[in-house]
C-alpha cells in the first residue's frame, strides 16, 4: 500500500499470521528494557490506575492521586466551614488565572495570557468572535480546517452569524493560498482528532498573519502531550480543554489563551460581571477589566476548578519535552509491535508515521472498527472507536508504559 497524508504505508511486517512466538518474545523484552530506561516511569505512582492498558487519555485523562484529598478538602472545610470566606481566603476568585498561570508552560505561554473557565465550545465562540473584532472592518470571512472537529464548525458558522461573516471550510495544508484580504479569523485544530496529524503551528501562524489576519488554534489534543510554543511563535488567540492530556476530570473547565498584544482591545463576545473591571460595583454599563480576565464571564465552577489544580501537580518537575520525547517513541513501538503481530491487510494506518506531523495517538483504519474495540475494551485494552471505521489509541506519557503498548497491539492481533 502507498503512503498518503491521509494513509500512510503500514511498516512492513514480520511474520504476523499467526503472531510469531519470536517475534512476541523480541518485543516484550524490548518492552521490559525500554520501561527500565524511561525516566517518566515513575510518574506513573501519581495516578490512580489498575491492571488495564488504558489508552484513551485523549478523551478521558486518568485519575491523578492528588484530586481526591484536595477536592475532599476543599468541600469540607473550605465550603463546609469556610463558606463565603473561601472566595477571599482560600483564593476561589484568582482560580482562573492561578490556574491558567499553572498551565501556561505547558503550552509555551508567559504568566497572565491564561484564564481559565467554561467549556472548549464557549471559549471558542469567545475567541473566534474576539478575533474577528481585532480585524477590523472589511474583513468578512472565518477560515475553518475543513476536518475540523465539528463542534468547532458549529461555533465558527454562530460567530459568523453574529459578526456579519461567511465561514469557509478549508484543508489546513491550502490555508497559506486561500487566506486573503478578506479574511479576519483562522480557526485551526492543532492535532486531528480522527487520525492524529499535527498540523504546522509556526507556518500557518505566520502565513495567517501576513495576510493580516488572526489566528484561532485549537489545542484540545496537543496541550499537555507535546511543546506548543503559543508565545515563541506569535500566536494570536488558543483554546484548549483540560480534560485529556491534561488530566483535570470529565467536564473540566477550558482554557482561554490571549496574547499579551491583543489583550486592551479583546472585545468578548460574552462580557459578565466576572470580566467587568470592576465587578461588585454592579454597574449597568460595562466596562471590562484588564488583560486576559477579560475572558471570563461568571461565577467560576470551583470544585471542578479544585480538581483541575490538584490534577496539574503532576507535572511538578517533568519537562514537555521529555514528554514528547516519550509519546514519539510509544506511537513509534506501536507501530512496529501492529506491524509484526496484526495480520496483513486487517488494518491501515491513519496517523502520520512522520513525527512531525504526528500528535500523541494513533488511529487505525478497520472494516469493523466498533465491534473491535468493544472486544478490545472487554478483553482490558481501552481505546476509542470514531465512525465509520477508526480505532483510536492515545498514548499519555506521564502513565502509560511500552510493556502495556506491547500488551495492546498482542491482544488487538488476537481479536483480528
Amino acid at each position: 500500500m502507498s503512503e498518503t497524508a491521509e494513509n500512510p504505508r503500514v511498516p512492513e511486517a514480520a511474520e504476523n499470521s499467526p503472531v510469531s512466538g519470536t517475534a512476541e518474545h523480541s518485543l516484550a523484552i524490548r518492552a521490559a528494557e525500554l520501561d527500565a530506561a524511561d525516566e517518566l516511569a515513575k510518574l506513573r505512582d501519581r495516578f490512580v490506575l489498575d491492571e488495564t492498558v488504558y489508552l484513551d487519555g485523549n478523551s478521558l485523562g486518568a485519575l491523578p492521586a492528588a484530586v481526591p484529598e484536595h477536592v475532599a478538602d476543599v468541600v469540607a472545610r473550605e465550603w463546609g466551614r469556610m463558606r463565603i470566606r473561601s472566595w477571599t481566603e482560600s483564593g476561589w476568585w484568582e482560580a482562573p488565572e492561578r490556574i491558567g498561570d499553572l498551565i501556561a508552560p505547558l503550552v509555551g505561554a508567559a504568566a497572565g495570557q491564561i484564564v481559565v473557565g467554561d467549556s472548549t465550545s464557549v471559549n471558542v465562540f469567545k475567541a473566534v468572535v474576539g478575533a474577528v473584532r481585532l480585524a477590523g472592518e472589511g474583513r468578512d470571512e472565518i477560515l475553518v480546517d475543513e476536518r475540523t472537529f465539528p463542534t468547532d464548525g458549529y461555533i465558527a458558522t454562530s460567530a459568523a452569524r453574529l459578526t456579519g461573516c461567511t465561514v469557509r471550510p478549508v484543508p489546513v495544508g491550502s490555508l497559506a493560498e486561500e487566506v486573503g484580504p478578506r479574511t479576519a479569523a483562522v480557526l485551526v485544530n492543532h492535532v486531528d482528532y480522527r487520525c492524529g496529524r499535527l498540523h504546522d503551528l509556526p507556518s500557518v501562524t505566520a502565513a495567517v498573519q501576513a495576510a493580516g489576519a488572526l489566528v484561532v488554534w485549537d489545542l484540545c489534543h496537543s496541550a499537555g502531550a507535546l511543546p506548543v510554543g503559543l508565545d515563541e511563535h506569535g500566536v494570536d488567540l488558543a483554546v484548549g480543554c483540560t480534560y485529556k492530556f491534561l488530566n483535570g476530570g470529565p467536564g473540566a473547565p477550558a482554557f482561554l489563551y490571549v496574547a499579551e498584544r491583543h489583550q486592551a482591545a479583546f472585545d468578548s463576545p460574552l462580557p459578565g460581571w466576572n470580566s467587568h473591571a470592576e465587578p461588585f460595583g454592579m454597574r449597568p454599563e460595562f466596562v471590562p477589566v484588564d488583560g486576559a480576565r477579560r475572558g471570563r464571564v461568571g461565577t467560576p465552577d470551583i470544585l471542578s476548578m479544585a480538581a483541575l489544580e490538584a490534577a496539574l501537580s503532576v507535572w511538578d518537575g517533568v519537562s514537555v519535552e521529555s514528554v514528547r520525547a516519550k509519546s514519539l517513541a510509544l506511537t513509534d513501538f506501536f507501530l512496529e509491535c501492529v506491524a509484526a503481530y496484526v495480520p496483513e491487510g486487517r488494518v491501515s494506518v491513519l496517523t502520520p508515521l512522520d513525527h512531525a506531523a504526528r500528535g500523541s495517538q494513533v488511529a487505525l483504519r478497520c472494516t469493523d472498527a466498533s465491534e473491535v474495540m468493544a472486544e478490545l475494551i472487554r478483553r482490558g485494552v481501552v481505546g476509542d472507536f470514531r465512525a465509520p471505521d477508526v480505532l483510536r489509541f492515545g498514548f499519555t506519557p506521564l502513565y502509560v508504559g511500552f510493556a502495556e503498548v506491547e500488551r495492546a497491539a498482542r491482544v488487538l492481533s488476537e481479536v483480528l
